[in-house]
């Protein structure tokens, strides 16, 4: 009874898990470059129950041994291990701004992607698909959260205004002649990539991606005053969230079911 008590629990937790993922992907709809993430649902390991009965089975060379008889085995619940983002790309809109950008994958090799590097106050490498850059009081192009958006060579870049042009291959030249190259960096296996708040990814050992201009065979389209929408499918996540409410409410009543269960056996039962 108790076993399954816990395995009605820990559906109950995962579909709790999966309706905040659920949740998260439909508050960001409309966050430009957001990533949906989709749940990795996976079961504990089953049970093999087995019964021990007292009739000893005699073996040739005398020993009586225990005779266990197989009753089956039984499910102990289920888990969401992680949250996966897609990394497929999202719709592209314009916007009319200069300085908002979006990336294009044209030809990804190994189901890869590229992503703008940006800088975090504390010197550390970032990526992002959000394009939804400005230029700060500095001259410093910026993410709309304030991280530096780095050139080829790892540098901020410095632009004497907002006025500024991007060619599809990434080169940027500003209103007084200045010149950089955006720091398009490649990932060959972005699920590897662990996900940040604010549309940031970071890889998991730390090391910078490589660009993805020097990368063979990828090959990518960067648009000026337009910006990547988030990839999250509004109808297919309400369905999803619906189905999980109600996942859940059916681990519940079992719940219910199960405690209903145990106070009869611990106040009728119990007093015979």
């Amino acid at each position: 009874m108790f076993r399954g008590f816990y395995t009605a629990a820990s559906g109950m937790l995962a579909q709790q898990r999966r309706t905040e993922m659920l949740t998260n992907n439909m508050s960001n709809a409309n966050t430009p470059g957001y990533k949906a993430d989709q749940a990795a649902m996976r079961a504990f390991p089953e049970m093999l129950l087995e019964r021990f009965d007292k009739v000893q089975i005699p073996t040739e060379n005398g020993l009586n041994l225990p005779f266990n008889r197989e009753i089956g085995t039984l499910q102990t619940g289920v888990y969401m291990q992680e949250a996966i983002p897609k990394f497929i790309q999202g719709d592209v809109r314009e916007t009319g701004r200069k300085t908002d950008l979006a990336l294009l994958d044209v030809n990804m090799p190994d189901n890869g992607s590229v992503f703008f590097t940006v800088q975090n106050g504390d010197g550390t490498v970032r990526y992002t698909r959000n394009g939804n850059f400005t230029v700060d009081a500095k001259g410093n192009l910026t993410t709309g959260s304030g991280q530096y958006v780095l050139d080829a060579a790892g540098q901020p870049i410095q632009l004497s205004s907002d006025r500024y042009t991007v060619s599809e291959g990434g080169n940027l030249t500003g209103e007084n002649g200045e010149k950089a190259m955006l720091g398009v960096a490649y990932a060959n296996n972005p699920l590897r990539m662990v996900k940040e708040g604010d549309g940031l990814f970071r890889t998991e050992n730390g090391a910078e991606l490589p660009l993805a201009a020097g990368t063979r065979g990828v090959q990518f389209r960067t648009q000026q005053g337009f910006l990547e929408q988030s990839n999250v499918d509004v109808s297919r996540t309400m369905t999803d969230m619906m189905t999980a409410y109600r996942a859940f409410e059916a681990n519940q009543k079992i719940l219910q079911a199960y405690d209903k269960s145990m106070e009869k056996a611990a106040n009728e039962i119990g007093r015979l």
